[in-house]
């Protein structure tokens, strides 16, 4: 991990870039297999899974069956942690449920809106190196929530053609209608198009190697929508010298076992606190059973000591942090001055797996600095808002002239004339 002291403001872009890998490739590979997807639908999907994931499958469908057999298959502490984390997640997702106000903007005419739930949704988990059940709570509960009728998963399976078990205990209590052994490029082929076994779904949510992300973004144009761009995760810890090294260390290193790619990065004022924290990272990563994977993430990752609390929050606010933990004193006055982040860890005992597990927070969160435009996955991800508009008798006569001068001057004049009936009747009777 580099440490890097006092640098100046017109280095900062260089030393806050993500790390980079060499994708000519990709796109072409990714476009090949959603194509084939798009036209031989199951098959071709069973053929990917051969080649990729090294299982042939009978049926893509889990069974009933295999899903009641999860019971038995891990541990009465987890499922309670699960079940726990899951009523967080609920709670704080459900909260988000407002409804919204009808305004009258003119004497007789009134304006609202209505929040529909996005009918078919399908949520990607990936396999990889870790099973990622959490994530299964993370987007099909708000899904549940939001009303919509048909919650679709994909995830890779082993090559037993088995999905872990965790996954799966968590799509049951998450109340997933269907789990289909899908991973990869083939996954999003299948949810953006529909195959024999698979319901095409209006909007694919998740995470995903560099395959999964291009192939989202290539559906994204024209097939379906999708949660947000997204990339490798990240994570920004701001401290000063309250902080405990080991404490902010250990934040640093959560992040950078999730892969290779992933990005820690801490901004401190404090060059004491830097140095510390450089030893207990080194401390720390040899005890990791991730840890090979955690030093090459390591290798562009960041230490930065800057001159003051300003440039702390400027610096923080150019990189756009996916996950931002703010240990210090004042955190709150800090939090305040952000307006860039996807989600925020406030104080010294407020780790970010608070938040990627069970606190209640999403972790589906926009990485790669889109946290300066897109918000977290939430409720709304989930729902469409549809407006309505009532205008009455008296509504026509407030507004009548205003509308038909301003399509006059577009030269729309059917915009006008419908206008202008309506006016033009009141009127004369």
């Amino acid at each position: 991990m580099k440490l890097i002291k006092y640098p100046k403001k017109q280095d900062w872009a260089t030393l806050l870039a993500r790390p980079s890998f060499d994708n000519s490739n990709l796109m072409n590979t990714v476009r090949i297999i959603l194509e084939d997807v798009r036209t031989r639908g199951d098959e071709a999907v069973k053929e990917y899974e051969l080649k990729f994931d090294k299982v042939h499958l009978d049926s893509l469908l889990v069974s009933s069956k295999e899903i009641e057999e999860v019971d038995g298959l891990i541990s009465e502490d987890l499922k309670e942690a699960i079940k726990q984390a899951a009523q967080n997640i609920e709670k704080f997702h459900a909260a988000q449920d407002q409804e919204l106000p009808c305004v009258e903007t003119m004497k007789g005419v009134k304006c609202w809106q209505k929040a529909k739930p996005i009918q078919k949704v399908g949520l990607y988990i990936p396999g990889g190196t870790a099973p990622l059940f959490s994530t299964v709570l993370m987007l099909a509960i708000p899904a549940k929530i939001a009303g919509c009728s048909e919650i679709v998963l994909c995830t890779p399976p082993n090559k037993e053609g088995k999905v872990h078990p965790a996954v799966l205990y968590a799509a049951k209590v998450a109340g997933v209608n269907q789990v289909f052994k899908i991973g990869g490029v083939q996954a999003i082929g299948a949810m953006a198009y529909g195959t024999e076994s698979v319901s095409k779904v209006y909007k694919i949510f998740g995470p995903g190697n560099q395959f999964v992300t291009a192939a989202k973004q290539v559906v994204s144009l024209k097939d379906v929508a999708i949660d947000m761009p997204a990339g490798p995760s990240e994570v920004e810890v701001i401290a000063d010298e309250t902080a405990n090294p080991a404490f902010v260390a250990a934040d640093l290193l959560s992040q950078a076992e999730h892969g290779v790619d992933s990005q820690a990065i801490l901004i401190t004022s404090s060059e004491d606190l830097a140095e510390k924290v450089l030893v207990e990272v080194e401390r720390q990563l040899c005890l990791l059973p991730r840890e090979e994977l955690a030093k090459k993430s390591l290798e562009h990752s960041r230490i930065i000591v800057v001159r003051d609390l300003e440039e702390v929050i400027d610096i923080t606010n150019e990189y756009a942090p996916e996950h931002l933990i703010i240990a210090t004193k004042d955190y709150m006055s800090i939090a305040d001055k952000i307006h860039s982040a996807g989600s925020l860890f406030l104080g010294h005992y407020t780790p970010e797996s608070a938040g990627d597990y069970a606190s209640g927070t999403n972790h589906t969160l926009p990485t790669s600095g889109y946290a300066h435009a897109y918000s977290g996955v939430n409720l709304d991800s989930f729902r469409k808002k549809m407006t309505y508009q009532e205008i009455t008798k008296e509504g026509l006569r407030s507004i009548g002239h205003i509308v038909e001068v301003m399509a006059e001057n577009e030269e729309l004049f059917a915009h006008k004339n419908a206008m202008s009936l309506r006016v033009n009747e009141i009127i004369n009777n």
